[in-house]
């Protein structure tokens, strides 16, 4: 027996339905000593008896939602603390369970956790206009003392987003909005890509349904030809930098959902003007290869006039530094390059 199946096989009744834990357990012991791991059941086993008789809209256990969310944050490989207070985030405004009953089984950090996230939940996002949700933004990353409370958050709304076809459409289209307005933007400005790409098209999806599937079908019908193209291009670029001994990774991209519904709704652009633009990420080792990295690509493509950006020279106030530039690719495509 391995020993995901071994630590599931010892918890009470060894039910049928592990709610994710095997798979979570799996992920945890790649990367954690087997003491974490087995407090991190102690969690899972506190929780599903705090949450015993509950259901989601789904009909599934609500104990499936809280690891769910811990599965999340450890395939981040985040610490132990932040794992026990993904699977225990619900119970204190859920459950019967105390943050003094958290704080004496699994620690003053754990409850710590779970008090942070108990509180952003009990601030309600109401409003639409983009100001007012720049300022829901600001207040929610103000009251954060621990950065791992709105990792838990995302992941928690995350998880939601994914399981929100169980919920009334009005009820539907207000959390969508409030992920596309809120929390796509937390994630992208702590550089979490996967989480922000996501919760923008999930919020897409349940927001404009119509508009999605459209959007959707049409692009699956040029994958296969722009796949190959960022192919073709990711080549080019690595063998003309290789000819000037410049070491580099090259990452080409597709564009998802509401990237590509974003621009065409801003700019007033048809799809097949935004479907046609390949971005490319070239990372290098120093500054200088950055600009000899430029040179090289705009001897490859002509570049378009006013579309370079320096954002090494002048950084954005983030700290982010880079060059974009934008080619002239074959057949005229637009090429976003990031250097």
């Amino acid at each position: 027996m391995d020993y995901a199946a071994t630590l599931l096989a010892k918890l009470p009744g060894a039910p049928k339905r592990d709610h994710g834990m095997r798979r979570l357990i799996e992920t945890l012991e790649t990367y954690l000593p087997q003491d974490q791991v087995e407090s991190i059941i102690r969690a899972y086993e506190f929780g599903a008896k705090a949450h015993e008789g509950q259901t989601r809209k789904t009909g599934e256990p609500y104990i499936s939602h809280p690891v769910a969310v811990a599965q999340e944050l450890a395939d981040m490989r985040l610490d132990p603390q932040a794992i026990t207070a993904a699977i225990l985030h619900d119970t204190v405004e859920d459950t019967t369970a105390s943050l003094d009953d958290i704080e004496e089984d699994f620690g003053s950090e754990v409850a710590g956790l779970v008090d942070g996230v108990s509180k952003l939940d009990q601030i309600q996002f109401r409003s639409r206009a983009e100001a007012q949700a720049e300022s829901f933004r600001k207040m929610m990353l103000a009251m954060i003392e621990d950065i791992r409370v709105i990792l838990v958050k995302l992941a928690d709304r995350l998880h939601n987003m994914q399981t929100l076809e169980a919920m009334p459409p009005d009820k539907r289209a207000r959390i969508a909005r409030e992920t596309i307005d809120i929390y796509a933007p937390i994630a992208n400005r702590l550089g979490i890509n996967r989480f922000k790409v996501e919760l923008e098209d999930l919020g897409f999806k349940n927001l404009h349904p119509f508009r999605y599937r459209v959007l959707d079908k049409a692009l699956r019908r040029s994958k296969g030809s722009q796949r190959q193209i960022v192919k073709r291009i990711s080549e080019e670029f690595g063998a003309a930098l290789g000819e000037e001994g410049v070491k580099a990774d090259i990452v080409g991209r597709e564009k998802h959902l509401f990237s590509i519904y974003k621009k065409m709704s801003e700019k007033k652009r048809l799809l097949s003007d935004v479907v046609d633009v390949y971005g490319f990420r070239i990372v290098v080792d120093d500054v200088n290869d950055c600009y000899k990295v430029l040179g090289i690509v705009h001897g490859l493509y002509k570049p378009m006039p006013g579309r370079f950006k320096d954002y090494i020279a002048i950084p954005r106030i983030n700290g982010y530094q880079s060059l974009h530039t934008t080619l002239f690719g074959p057949k005229g495509l637009p090429l976003e390059v990031q250097i």
